[in-house]
């Protein structure tokens, strides 16, 4: 990026190959992890053995920081977030940190007001309340 278009996620600007790329809620990549736990586990008497510690510190941390536990939560908050035309970015960031406000949201995700769509206060507070609905009956 040249110095004129200097990123800014609050704006929107990180870059090209991150906007075009898929990004992860702890929630899903926690499911990822699991699932190769599993296979890990079919194939040996002892799949600690066969973890990384890399791997075990990261499913460890999913985990712990996953809002969301329940793998059919996770997949409807992707499906909420993402009837809000949200980037990849901002989805994640929302879904992993859970604001409960408006002024919380725009605060973690500013590119919610500013990148084009701009989304209403109101807009913003449906979505809100849909993901407290989710977590409220996990």
């Amino acid at each position: 990026m040249s110095g004129e278009d200097e990123e800014n996620a609050s704006e929107l600007k990180i870059g090209e190959e991150f906007l075009k790329a898929k990004c992860l809620m702890n929630g899903e990549v926690a499911q990822i992890l699991d699932h190769k736990y599993q296979q890990l586990e079919q194939i040996s008497d002892d799949p600690m053995n066969q973890m990384s510690q890399v791997f075990e510190k990261s499913q460890q941390y999913v985990k712990r920081f996953s809002r969301y536990k329940n793998a059919n939560s996770v997949k409807q908050v992707r499906e909420i977030l993402s009837r809000h035309q949200l980037a990849e970015f901002e989805l994640c960031v929302l879904g992993n940190l859970c604001p409960e406000t408006v002024e919380e949201a725009v605060a973690m995700v500013p590119s919610v007001k500013t990148k084009g769509r701009s989304h209403t206060d109101d807009a913003i507070e449906k979505m809100l309340h849909d993901l407290s609905l989710i977590k409220k009956f996990e």
